[in-house]
């Protein structure tokens, strides 16, 4: 069955969740073939019933010790551009859809999103442009994220936030 897992990691992002359950992007993602949405809502508001998405198989959950074995069973992974969130997932060789909480005063996901972007690794969106991107992604092109190598990944990342 594929499978979409979603991960917010520790923070609030309820926008995601309502983009992401929204009848257009079930629609969206039923279309490609998912036939279940694996939600991790972290401390925001929002634990949407497992009966809230028709058409697809919904499980909900704010946190686990460990999301990697969630992480491992997805097809694609959509988070929020937290850097922790986006290694995990990049190093387990799952194309990736960040969500850029554009609500967010000093924006330095938005960087760190490009900058991987840029590097054909993901693809970045924001809620707004959440369900044209699961219209229209396409995942082939996405090139992997050698891991083993924290060295390599923190000079990115000081390349990616200017410092």
């Amino acid at each position: 069955m594929k499978t979409v897992f979603v991960t917010v990691g520790t923070t609030s992002f309820d926008e995601l969740v309502e983009s992401i359950t929204c009848a257009e992007s079930v629609q969206a993602l039923k279309a490609r073939g998912y036939e279940r949405l694996v939600l991790q809502v972290g401390r925001g508001s929002l634990l949407p019933a497992a009966d809230s998405c028709p058409h697809v198989r919904l499980e909900a959950f704010r946190f686990k010790d460990s999301i990697a074995e969630d992480i491992r069973q997805a097809d694609l992974v959509i988070s929020h551009a937290g850097a922790g969130s986006c290694l995990e997932s990049l190093c387990a060789g799952k194309p990736l859809l960040v969500v850029v909480n554009d609500k967010l005063m000093d924006n330095h996901q938005l960087e760190l999103a490009r900058q991987l972007h840029m590097d054909s690794h993901l693809l970045y969106c924001t809620c707004s442009t959440l369900t044209e991107t699961l219209r229209t992604m396409d995942l082939s092109v996405l090139q992997p994220f050698l891991p083993g190598q924290p060295k390599l990944f923190a000079n990115f990342l000081d390349k990616a936030l200017g410092v």
